[in-house]
Parts: C-alpha cells; structure tokens; sequence
C-alpha cells in the first residue's frame, strides 16, 4: 500500500519517476519496485522520497506493512487515505493504556456522543489505528466535509455508505462530492 500511496502523490504533484529518481537519487528501477509494491522503501529512502514530494512522511509510516485487497480496491481504498494531512487535536486528555491485544493502534479517541452506541459508549475511548484501508463492517473514525465522525463502514460495489449502531441516525451515502478521508480503523477494546 505504501507504494501505492507514493505513486499516488507523485502524480498528484505532476512529478515523473525520472524527475524523482534524478531529485531523490534513487534509482529508476527501485522507485518502479516500490510503488508497484514489489518493494518496502527503507525508512531513509521514504523520507528522501517524502522530501522530494514535500510532504510529511510520518503519515505514509502508518501504510507501511498494510496491503489492499480486493474489497479495498473496489472503493479505490488509496484514494480515501491521506498522505499529506495529521489528525488534529484540540483536547488532550492524558495517557490511556494501550490494550496489549491492539499493538498498533497510535491514539485513544473520546466517542463524542451516542451515535455508535450500544457498541461504544459516549465518552468511553476507542482505539485508532491510523491510515488503515477498512473493509465493510469495519468500525472507523472518518473526516466527512468538515466534520470528525465514527461510524461503521460499508462498501458495495464501490459505493461507500457509513452507519451509526444508533438505529436513531440516518445511514451517509459518501459521494464523490464529498470531502472524504478515512482516518483510521477503530478496534473495540473488549
């Protein structure tokens, strides 16, 4: 997925593998590798990459060892996971422990309100795990226009739809005019 990621922002930029390979001085035939997925970067060679972009490479870390599948590739999964924005934060609440069985999530999030309830209760915490590609049925934490939202994720056909476990609040069709970017999967801690 990562090579996806910077094949992805490589063309967003108007940049061609040449002109990378020439900037990065990384080989034409290893950039080829990497972003066909042939090849994880090293950590080195991504920040290298990231610098020639000039965007952040801690974003593209998260996507390092994940791989779409077929399901993610129907939505066009990439297309949905951000290379260039951070999540930001305007409360801290403190530290939380992280649940041994979920290694890899990077934050705790406050469930803001009973949308998702009874599966996770207004302000109880859930665990993120960020710029991960979900799969239907998965719980993930999304930014739609201008709001932050948790719900669960469904994806049929290509179509994207996001649903409350509230039956209360109406099921959101994501359309293509739709500012719409998956944040992370979320794992229930129980």
């Amino acid at each position: 997925m990562i090579g996806d990621m910077l094949a992805k922002a490589r063309k967003d930029k108007g940049m061609t593998k040449t002109e990378l390979a020439k900037i990065t001085d990384i080989n034409i035939g290893h950039l080829t590798h990497i972003e066909k997925g042939e090849r994880n970067p090293s950590h080195k060679a991504l920040k290298t990459i990231c610098k020639a972009l000039n965007i952040p490479y801690q974003p593209l870390m998260f996507t390092y060892d994940k791989e779409i599948t077929e399901d993610q590739s129907s939505y066009n999964a990439t297309n949905y996971i951000s290379y260039n924005k951070i999540l930001a934060v305007d409360k801290i609440d403190g530290f939380i422990d992280c649940p041994p069985k979920i290694p890899s999530a990077a934050i705790a999030v406050k469930v803001p309100d009973n949308s998702m309830e009874p599966t996770f209760e207004k302000n109880s915490y859930v665990f993120v795990e960020f710029n991960t590609p979900l799969v239907s049925k998965d719980y993930g934490i999304f930014q739609l226009n201008n709001s932050i939202i948790i719900r669960k994720f469904f994806s049929r056909k290509g179509n994207i739809s996001l649903k409350a476990d509230n039956k209360n609040i109406e099921e959101i069709k994501v359309t293509e005019d739709d500012n719409f970017y998956i944040i992370g999967k979320i794992y229930k801690n129980k």
